[in-house]
């Protein structure tokens, strides 16, 4: 459609918006450059008008939607598109939006099943098409870098369980156990019986099969039910990437849950998805990816400890191990986007391939970071003296661990 005066303008308006991420718009034929960056940056192609008045109304949910109907293209890198694009300022719609939508989908009990449905209870063979063998969807620890997901996603679970201490007879509680796979590494490396909790049904079916291929039915149970719900003695508590699915207000109620588990001589680990400050969670991946989602700044992770009076061990940032994952993730998605867009259909095949693009894209720029944070009762008495446990290389290194004595 030929461009008017009313088409520039809205351009126009459009590049002053996003200043200074410094990228191109086009609208859409011919190409106008309005920002004067060079021809090779990367271009966000507008098909439709009404396209681009939506996107200049409400740009962080419209961009995303838009994406997925395939009204708005990117010509050029995806990533690097997105990472300038986290450089536009933030808009006070996107505020009233997420607030909204922390009203909406605050994590209540209801509400957090409702939450978890919509993106876990997908079928385990989506995930598989891009996952590594184990199920693994949070964060790999590479240990060099040329380890392959798979190594990186087992690196992961041996470092979490030499970060806890770990030793034969232990009872652990874990709260989020995803597909299972941390339960069931703990359980047949460290010799410790594991009960595992989570309220989605897909995954909890999957975990208990799992189980019983490998034999470790009787060391873990996976029970189908809310981390509120967790009751027992546990010398070890660990929840790797559910903290951002409890919401802000809820955090004391987790805290309480981990006291009561663990009282004041247990273990625990937080691994999560985390800010450098508050800040809402994008309003487009609540909407669409993940309902409820909340990535707390450090700060509020360590201030929900405090009530009980856990000591804070060690704390140690994973981003770029995070960013690595998700372009693990993202070249094995692509390879089978065509089969995803086949069975799921084309705005859905887009949709997730802009989050997890949109996921690299903030890990790298450090729009989110990926904290792990041990901590342990005021009277835990087996807590290592050094970190050098951490890093000793094979099966002997785990008899040391399970043979040295309490520190203090």
């Amino acid at each position: 459609m030929p461009q008017t005066w009313f088409d520039h303008w809205l351009l126009n308006a459009m590049q002053k918006m996003t200043h200074p991420a410094g990228i191109r718009f086009k609208y859409p034929e011919p190409s106008v450059n309005f920002n004067h960056s060079s021809s090779q940056s990367p271009a966000i192609r507008v098909n439709d008008r009404k396209a681009l008045i939506a996107l200049l109304l409400n740009p962080e949910m419209k961009f995303g939607d838009l994406y997925c109907e395939g009204r708005v293209e990117i010509e050029g890198d995806l990533i690097r598109s997105l990472e300038m694009l986290y450089q536009a300022p933030e808009r006070t719609i996107t505020k009233l939006i997420s607030m909204w939508l922390s009203w909406m989908q605050a994590g209540t009990l209801t509400n957090a099943r409702k939450n978890i449905h919509h993106h876990y209870d997908l079928p385990a063979d989506f995930y598989q098409l891009w996952l590594d063998p184990q199920m693994v969807y949070t964060c790999a620890y590479f240990p060099h870098e040329h380890a392959s997901l798979q190594e990186a996603q087992s690196a992961k679970m041996e470092l979490v369980c030499r970060k806890l201490w770990l030793r034969p007879g232990e009872q652990v509680v874990e709260a989020g156990c995803g597909w299972g796979a941390l339960a069931l590494y703990m359980a047949k490396h460290f010799g410790v019986r594991v009960k595992a909790f989570n309220i989605s049904r897909e995954q909890i079916e999957f975990a208990r099969a799992a189980a019983k291929r490998e034999g470790l039915s009787s060391q873990v149970e996976f029970l189908e039910d809310d981390y509120r719900h967790i009751r027992g003695s546990f010398d070890v508590f660990v929840s790797v990437g559910m903290l951002e699915h409890i919401g802000r207000d809820y955090y004391q109620e987790f805290s309480r849950v981990i006291h009561r588990s663990i009282g004041d001589r247990g273990r625990g680990l937080l691994h999560f998805i985390g800010r450098n400050q508050p800040h809402p969670f994008s309003a487009w991946i609540r909407k669409r990816i993940f309902p409820g989602a909340y990535a707390p700044s450090l700060r509020e992770a360590v201030q929900a400890l405090e009530p009980h009076d856990f000591s804070v061990l060690d704390v140690e940032n994973l981003r770029p191990h995070y960013a690595k994952t998700l372009e693990c993730w993202l070249e094995s998605f692509e390879r089978s986007y065509d089969l995803v867009a086949r069975r799921f259909g084309p705005e859905f095949a887009r949709m997730w391939r802009l989050y997890l693009a949109g996921s690299i894209a903030a890990f790298r720029v450090g729009t989110l970071q990926l904290f792990q944070l041990v901590f342990a009762g005021r009277d835990c008495h087996s807590v290592p003296l050094t970190r050098e446990h951490l890093y000793a290389n094979g099966h002997e290194s785990r008899q040391e661990l399970e043979c040295s004595p309490a520190t203090y």
